[in-house]
């Protein structure tokens, strides 16, 4: 059999094919004929790629990442949806990208399974993770999760009519606040064919742009041609990021060129990116080079910033990242930093801290000794440098400022025959220096690496174990550590040797027989990953498994860059010395191996469920029913599926408010309105009448409390303040190892397998384990019980500040032997490590139970009066009334939600007579206008309780308190408030509620600041007083004003006829005569001189009319 090599530093390996015996495959295939049974399924995988919202049903590539905002492309659909259960003057609002989803198997195109698929049943299932960000003082520290269900949609190309049409699944890929790196796990509904589970990464490029319709990137120009020269005879190279917080990972090392792949996939593709930098090199009497080169050495990645180091020099580049920044901070250019520094190596930080990334600089030349500390928070980057006034170099065991924790020995021990050497001083050593050339600490497990041509290990920093199992002649390049109980080591010459954490045996993986086993394997399976010369680039972790980049050379001279699974399992399979030997069965011989594993079978039972432990919140959407017989979607529904993702996610974000909803769900104020009616809608759907041709069934956009647990440990526990967390390991024997004494009454039951646990921090955490024998299943039982100690954290908010520690359990002699079978390939078994975080567990939180507050006060006060304008979001309390609050400590993962029974103190923060008048008050205000010792007359409020804090300074209340009095002394900012109106003023009292210090039942430091608005204060007495004579004046002065007029009512009104009358009676007079007058120019001579009868009458009406009128 003919394997290929894999390149080490230096030239290319040339191909040798070396003639394996007989045996050695032999004894391999029937080591792995578990694996091969496994293999009868037929292999399918799933094929998923981003779209953007306007490319959906087209056969085109993945897009990338690169929009952050959302798209408001599906308003108009649901403003149609007007006879439905959602509330169409809602905003909704859609995403920027799509997930497009096939599946593919061996030897068959996609097209027909697809379609194939879909008419059995087959649904893909999409989990969506968000991972929490950094900077935990702006955004909420969650551990969130949707789930989605694929909706199928026919490709927009033609087709013939007797034929089905191509077809994919799309389902909304969301994106969040906070996060830019998601996870996303793909799997099946359990119906058609079996499609193994496929997990990747979608993580936000913020180092992308877009110009002219085509994406570029901003730190460079991306180059199309990979050449082999760039990665063949060279040294393979470590990456390194933030833990689970990088979206975008780089990577250097290529010689003599500005160049670094980038990938924000973790790899599975990439692009070859030449920097926008200037190569220059400054040299100087403080800042020796020997040569320039172009090479970028060291890389690192953080959440949004990467840095670079060529030669000596530094520089940063901040992404755009919108989503976490809530503003544009992304860099224009590569920024210079350290430029007076001579930097010789940068190092990483794994994990992020108080809210912050950090970064490493070593110096050189004449500031060597000092250590530069570069922090990044919201993309902004600043370095310190310590120590501030001397060299570390010149004042080691010069001051007592420094602790020398470890002197490392001068010598390599001789420790030959023994897998380890505990360093005690007493030890006879070899003539190899020990060369130190790096540390390793992983803060899970508090084990400390020191490694050079040697490997140190240590779990208190002060006792150190030398691992002999490692070559002196070798020497480290670089570690690569999972941080969940395994790591894999990297020398000078390209060797990979592989060690469990917690052991002591060394693996070398490469070069060894079971890694070219595994290779020769490959090429008879004519896997797409082998090739006949390998060369090494990088090596990492990746979701916990080992991954290599590698370039692969094939026969042809043609190469490429791929990720390669490290087949970890596969190779220690490979290694064991199968001892085997020959039994007669019968008339014949049996071939019969000697199993190296001291259990035969290990699984874990009684699982409690997870997220009172993990703290995992997880949602549920289904795309909205459609009203089609084909089955198949339209672009308006999908437009609703993902404007109905968004409006679930919306809710999630604003559930965190003060006041306690009547139910405890994010989803209830969705439906509340509608739920009474949704037979209607259902029927509806039932007789095809829905408007728009969807239906959207309430009970598909629901919050999940209860989950199930899986066969394993979680990845990672909360453990609040004397929390237990229990499970059961089964492991069955091999054989009969399982026995009773001949003697009844006192035997004993004997266990064949041995199971210990390491804990970390012992001082905080303590753990039992408690084994059952079960003689008739030859099993045994391991009941495993970790309990947290109760002192050993400070109270914190919820998920800040972490204690970091784990427990690990390990059964005697697996490591290294023991494997399980499964369709995803072999396992290690008899190895558990559950990191545990301790402290606050995200995902609690206190909140005003309005509800209860409202009945109770009422029940005790006999009476309940709310504002004038009352608003149901806030209502008022009466101002003379005894306030009695109520507080909940609601659980936003298991949907727990029940009274506050503990301790807490209540402080009045800020205030105002309206809402936009608030203000917060100062520490002195605050001492002021809450401490019962306060003497200047400002307490805002008083209580009966007589206890207070330590210092006396406060009040300390429960629910059993006797309620709060409000006071509003003269100094207070709530005395004598100018009403606005007729009523009664009103005030608006910012209230914090903290149980810190107070409350020792849990590390939970519950915080609350709420508005509580008050009607209905009183007057100060001088303004009352003055209120009270001004009243009086002019109701006096209205009473003596109507006085007055009824008194002279009369005399005017007689005045007025009097007049009337005089004016009348000269209108009158003159009437007369101008009538006289001219009756008399008319008259003739005979007609007489006497007056005629009508002047007589004349004369005599203004008589009449005068006496009329004055009796009137």
């Amino acid at each position: 059999v003919c394997g290929p090599t894999m390149s080490p530093a230096g030239p290319a390996w040339p191909r040798v094919r070396v003639l394996r015996t007989q045996w050695t495959l032999t004894v391999a295939l029937l080591a792995s004929w578990r694996l091969w049974a496994m293999e009868d399924i037929r292999q399918c995988t799933w094929e998923v790629a981003l779209t953007e919202y306007n490319k959906i049903g087209e056969n085109l590539g993945s897009d990338r990442f690169l929009v952050q905002e959302l798209v408001d492309t599906v308003g108009d659909v649901f403003h149609m949806l007007v006879d439905s259960t959602i509330d169409p003057d809602e905003k909704y609002l859609g995403f920027p990208y799509f997930l497009k989803i096939n599946y593919s198997c061996k030897g068959e195109p996609s097209e027909n399974l697809v379609r194939r698929g879909h008419l059995t049943g087959l649904k893909p299932l999409v989990l969506v993770t968000f991972q929490s960000p950094v900077n935990f003082y702006r955004w909420k520290i969650e551990q969130l999760q949707i789930q989605m269900e694929a909706a199928p949609f026919r490709n927009k190309e033609s087709c013939e009519v007797e034929l089905v049409c191509a077809m994919s699944w799309y389902t909304p890929m969301p994106i969040k606040n906070g996060s830019v790196v998601m996870k996303v796990h793909v799997h099946s509904n359990g119906l058609g064919p079996f499609i193994q589970e496929k997990k990747f990464h979608v993580n936000i490029n913020g180092f992308l742009k877009r110009e002219k319709n085509t994406i570029q990137f901003t730190v460079g120009e991306e180059l199309m041609d990979i050449k082999p020269k760039y990665f063949v005879n060279a040294s393979s190279r470590p990456l390194w990021f933030t833990v689970n917080q990088s979206p975008v990972l780089i990577l250097g090392g290529i010689p003599n060129e500005k160049h670094i792949l980038m990938t924000d996939n973790n790899f599975k593709d990439f692009s070859l990116v030449e920097l926008s930098i200037d190569s220059c090199w400054v040299g100087s009497h403080y800042c020796p080079h020997s040569g320039f080169t172009a090479t970028i050495f060291d890389t690192i990645a953080t959440e949004s910033t990467l840095f670079i180091r060529q030669n000596q020099l530094v520089y940063y580049f901040t992404g755009t990242y919108t989503i976490l920044h809530e503003s544009n901070r992304g860099s224009s250019n590569w920024v210079r930093v350290l430029a007076s520094e001579c930097i010789k190596r940068l190092c990483p930080v794994h994990f992020h801290s108080n809210g912050s990334e950090y970064v490493i600089a070593l110096t050189t030349g004449k500031n060597e000794g000092f250590v530069h500390l570069g922090t990044i928070t919201d993309g902004r980057v600043s370095f310190k440098m310590f120590p501030r006034h001397w060299s570390v170099c010149e004042q080691i065991g010069v001051t007592n400022e420094l602790k020398i924790h470890y002197r490392i020995p001068e010598f390599i021990p001789e420790a030959r025959g023994m897998e380890f050497l505990m360093i005690l001083g007493t030890e006879s050593y070899t003539d190899t220096e020990m060369v130190p050339k790096g540390m390793f600490y992983n803060p899970y497990n508090n084990l400390l690496f020191i490694w050079g041509n040697f490997l140190l290990q240590s779990a208190d920093l002060e006792n150190f174990i030398y691992l002999a199992d490692f070559p002196k002649e070798q020497s480290i390049s670089y570690l690569v550590r999972s941080f969940s109980g395994d790591m894999a080591i990297v020398t000078e010459t390209e060797e990979i040797w592989y060690l469990l954490e917690g052991s002591y045996q060394l693996y070398k993986l490469f070069p060894s027989k079971g890694w070219d086993v595994s290779l020769s394997l490959q090429m008879m399976q004519k896997s797409s990953l082998y090739a006949t010369t390998k060369t090494m680039v990088t090596l990492f972790y990746d979701d916990g498994k080992l991954n290599q980049l590698v370039y692969l050379t094939d026969d042809q001279r043609v190469g490429r860059l791929v990720k390669w699974p490290v087949p970890v399992e596969k190779v220690l399979m490979y290694m064991q010395d199968n001892r085997y030997h020959l039994q007669r069965q019968g008339s014949h011989l049996m071939l019969s191996f000697t199993d190296l594993c001291p259990f035969k079978e290990m699984d874990l039972r009684n699982l409690p469920k997870p997220q009172r432990f993990t703290r995992q919140e997880r949602y549920r959407a289904r795309p909205p029913q459609i009203l089609e017989a084909s089955g198949f979607h339209s672009e308006n529904s999908l437009a609703v599926y993902q404007g109905l993702v968004y409006y679930l996610l919306w809710l999630h974000s604003k559930y965190d408010k003060p006041y306690a909803d009547p139910v405890h769900d994010p989803t209830w104020r969705w439906w509340k309105n509608k739920k009474h009616d949704e037979d209607y809608y259902f029927y509806l759907a039932s007789n095809w009448r829905s408007v728009g041709g969807v239906h959207i069934d309430m009970e598909s956009y629901e919050k999940i409390y209860d989950l199930e647990p899986d066969s394993q440990l979680p990845e990672r526990i909360y453990l609040d303040k004397g929390m237990i967390y229990n499970f059961t390991v089964f492991m069955k024997a091999l054989g009969n190892d399982l026995y009773l004494p001949l003697a009844p009454v006192t035997y004993t039951q004997r266990s064949p397998v041995s199971v210990g646990v390491v804990l970390a921090d012992p001082n905080c955490i303590e753990a039992t384990v408690k084994p059952k024998v079960l003689i008739n299943r030859n099993s045994v039982l391991f009941t495993i019980t970790l309990k947290e100690k109760e002192f050993c954290y400070d109270q914190g908010i919820s998920g800040h500040h972490l204690l970091k520690t784990s427990m690990s359990v390990k059964v005697l002699g697996s490591s290294g032997n023991c494997f399980q079978y499964t369709h995803h390939g072999p396992r290690m078994q008899g190895t558990l490590m559950l990191p545990v975080l301790i402290g606050c567990p995200p995902g609690k939180r206190l909140a005003f139970d309005i509800t209860y507050t409202l009945k109770y006060n009422h029940q005790e006060n006999k009476h309940y009066f709310d504002c004038m304008n009352a608003d149901p979001e806030m209502p008022c309390f009466l101002y003379r009334d005894i306030f009695y609050p109520f507080f909940l400590i609601q659980d936003l993962v298991t949907g727990d939600s029940g009274s506050f029974q503990g301790s807490f103190v209540l402080k009045v923060v800020g205030g105002g007579p309206t809402l936009k008048s608030i203000r917060d008050y100062s520490k002195e205000e605050i001492y002021r206008y809450n401490s019962p010792q306060d003497k200047t007359e400002s307490l805002i409020w008083t209580t009966d309780s007589k206890v207070t804090t330590k210092d006396m300074a406060f009040h300390v209340m429960s629910h059993r308190s006797s309620g709060i009095q409000w006071l509003c002394l003269k100094n207070s900012p709530c005395y004598d408030i100018i009403p606005e109106s007729i009523f009664s003023p009103e005030f608006f009292f910012k209230v914090l509620v903290s149980n810190r210090g107070v409350d020792n039942s849990t590390y939970c430091n519950y915080q609350l600041t709420f508005l509580l608005h008050i009607h209905g204060l009183p007057l100060s007495a001088s303004r009352a007083a003055f209120i009270v004579m001004v009243s009086a004046s002019i109701f006096l002065g209205l009473v003596m004003l109507y006085v007055i007029f009824c008194l002279i009512w009369p005399l005017m009104v007689k005045a007025g006829n009097v007049l009337r009358f005089k004016i009348n009676n000269i209108l009158a007079s003159e009437s007369y005569y101008s009538y006289g007058s001219s009756s008399r120019s008319y008259t003739t001579p005979s007609q007489g001189s006497g007056p005629s009868p009508a002047a007589a009458q004349a004369k005599a009406e203004p008589k009449q009319i005068w006496k009329e009128d004055w009796l009137i």
